[in-house]
């Protein structure tokens, strides 16, 4: 089992930063893909970022590409969002996934996650 907790939202002004933790507990957090997702008011859950295992491979969705970065410690068994240049269109609460998928399966699954946190707000106004 893992558990994971988001925080690090929060309210900011469009152009400004923001940078998402998600603290994971229980064994085995480095051999977890691990990923962002965001769920905007009225609309489904999309997908923002994921990081293999070791944290050489990343991926991020078009929409935030250049300006979200995915990282992760291992030995603090965290990965971060850092989000800059924030749009108003980012305005969601944002989710923590772990995947016991490897990297190369779940780079085209990316729905298959085995685990989520509880989410963290982000509102950006403009």
């Amino acid at each position: 089992q893992v558990q994971l907790v988001e925080s690090g939202g929060g309210l900011v002004q469009a152009g400004g930063s923001l940078r998402l933790s998600c603290a994971a507990s229980g064994r085995a957090f480095s051999s977890y893909t691990m990923a962002w997702f965001r769920q905007a008011p009225g609309k489904e859950r999309e997908f923002v970022a994921a990081i293999s295992w070791s944290g050489v491979s990343t991926d991020t969705a078009d929409s935030v590409k250049g300006r979200f970065t995915i990282s992760r410690d291992n030995l603090k068994n965290t990965v971060y969002l850092q989000m800059n240049n924030l749009k108003p269109e980012d305005t969601a609460v944002y989710y923590c996934a772990a995947s016991k998928k490897t990297w190369s399966y779940y780079q085209s699954h990316t729905s298959e996650n085995d685990y989520w946190g509880q989410g963290t707000q982000v509102t950006v106004s403009s």
